[in-house]
């Protein structure tokens, strides 16, 4: 198996991220676009990234902004977040040599996406969501979208992969389902944030297992929920877990969010004899 690094708050330029990357012995970096040094238009700059990833031996990963909502009510908005994903695209097939340099060219290059719950309206005896009280045409904007995404990945090794977060609403499930009948999808598994929601999503994901070609892997407790715990610090099952990532043939982003957090989590897996 792969392992790799998020993007650490404390690691303010790419250099930084970088270096700790190859200090740590780990493959690759999972560039997160909700910050502002990894917007499309510095990931346009594959040049820069070819040299750093070049130079240091690793590969990279993206992750597209968790604010990503393809299903937006105003035009406007939904074509700007389709054109980001247009050009993230671009950026990552930019980015196939590192992964065939420094990988696994048996492994798609992942982009990973969070779907957005959209807008809420609280009741006064329940919340709703937007999105439940017109199903047809949500899933239709996914419909448009993986069309899309077929026609700007083609046959490049570039796949979008859906992370779980706090739980899939039933129609998000539908919206998967959708996404998943074009091969340029797959699944990211986080599992802490599959723990601290007592494992909501589990029994969907692994239903899907095939699909399932990349993992957030955190530690995390359920009561109290928390996540992206240091590997150890928690209440999972890593070795399952990191078992069912081998058999899924897919990379490993070792999702804590501090440097503290990362080194611990790198002993862990020395000492577990997986690193």
């Amino acid at each position: 198996m792969q392992f790799g690094m998020p993007t650490l708050y404390h690691c303010r330029t790419l250099a930084e991220n970088v270096a700790l990357c190859a200090g740590l012995g780990l493959r690759f970096i999972e560039l997160n676009m909700n910050f502002p040094e990894y917007q499309a238009e510095q990931l346009a700059d594959t040049d820069s990234l070819l040299r750093a990833g070049e130079a240091a031996g690793i590969y990279f990963t993206i992750h597209l902004d968790e604010n990503l909502n393809i299903a937006d009510f105003n035009p406007l908005v939904r074509q700007a977040w389709l054109e980001t994903v247009r050009r993230t695209i671009g950026a990552a097939k930019g980015l196939l040599g590192l992964r065939d340099a420094f990988g696994d060219r048996e492994q798609p290059l992942t982009v990973n996406m969070h779907i957005h719950h959209g807008i809420h309206i609280t009741l006064p005896d329940r919340r709703v969501q937007l999105y439940e009280r017109d199903p047809a045409a949500y899933l239709e904007a996914f419909r448009s979208f993986r069309g899309l995404c077929e026609e700007w990945i083609g046959g490049s090794g570039v796949m979008i992969a859906v992370e779980n977060t706090d739980g899939f609403r039933w129609y998000e499930r539908e919206a998967i389902d959708l996404l998943l009948e074009s091969q340029q999808f797959c699944l990211t598994w986080d599992i802490g944030h599959s723990r601290a929601t007592g494992e909501a999503d589990a029994p969907f994901l692994l239903a899907r297992r095939g699909r399932i070609r990349h993992f957030h892997i955190h530690d995390g407790t359920e009561r109290p929920p928390r996540d992206h715990l240091a590997l150890g610090d928690g209440e999972i099952d890593l070795r399952e877990r990191l078992r069912l990532a081998e058999a899924c043939h897919a990379r490993c982003v070792l999702e804590t969010k501090t440097e503290a957090a990362l080194r611990q989590s790198v002993r862990w897996l020395k000492s577990a004899g997986l690193l």
